[in-house]
């Protein structure tokens, strides 16, 4: 875990196409690598989307192009870490963007937010655990909340999809992170209910908060703008 506390600023960007947000990170990251801003959490509910990580094997989208035109489902390869997932309503998408270099360490980083996914389950009465040799979180068997990141100049960016009431049969035409005998799971699915995504959220910021030793501040994106003008345009002060 990182060491010594820190302000996080906490920004629910609702719902977002994934390019939208992609390219929103990289913004982000780069001010973050210039210390402009505080550790960030970005939390989003995406429009439906399948990602490929820079490893990660195209032929486990099943789909092909006339059924993703025809389901309204977009595609990307990405630069993160891991295989091919689906984003999608319903799913708790959270990307931090934070400054390792106090503990450098990305395994521990990825067992960090394991951590989280796995507090804020055990708040809900539903017990995830880690699987040997793999990355996410699993009730049962089944994979409930997926990781996939990328450290750059010990700067994070992506995160992780937990899926709260996403429609479980989109991950039917892909091979989930590239594994074939592991299926995939809601907390809606495992509760029986319905959980509120909100009430989600407050739990994944405040289990964040735990292991990463931060204290959360909530923004929201209008708030960053003036900043984001800024690093596009020097000319223009962040406080126009």
């Amino acid at each position: 875990m990182i060491s010594s506390s820190r302000n996080i600023t906490v920004i629910d960007l609702a719902r977002t196409r994934y390019a939208e947000a992609w390219d929103l990170q990289h913004q982000l990251w780069e001010l973050r690598v210039r210390g402009a801003v505080d550790d960030l959490l970005l939390f989003t509910e995406h429009e439906p989307v399948y990602t490929i990580g820079k490893g990660g094997d195209e032929d486990h989208v099943l789909a092909d192009e006339a059924e993703l035109a025809r389901t309204g489902t977009e595609m990307f390869r990405i630069d993160r870490g891991g295989d091919v997932t689906f984003h999608g309503p319903g799913q708790i998408v959270g990307y931090p963007i934070i400054d390792l270099h106090a503990k450098p360490d990305l395994h521990r980083y990825l067992r960090d937010l394991e951590e989280v996914i796995i507090r804020t389950l055990r708040t809900f009465g539903i017990e995830g655990v880690r699987e040997d040799g793999l990355t996410g979180v699993w009730v049962s068997g089944n994979k409930v909340a997926a990781l996939g990141v990328k450290v750059s100049r010990w700067v994070t960016m992506h995160g992780f999809a937990l899926n709260v009431s996403t429609d479980l049969q989109r991950f039917d035409r892909i091979i989930p992170c590239g594994i074939f005998h592991k299926g995939v799971t809601s907390m809606e699915q495992l509760l029986g209910r319905t959980v509120p995504m909100s009430d989600v959220r407050e739990e994944l910021t405040r289990a964040f908060a735990e292991v990463f030793f931060t204290t959360p501040r909530s923004s929201t994106l209008e708030e960053m703008r003036p900043i984001l003008v800024a690093m596009k345009d020097p000319a223009v002060s962040p406080a126009a």
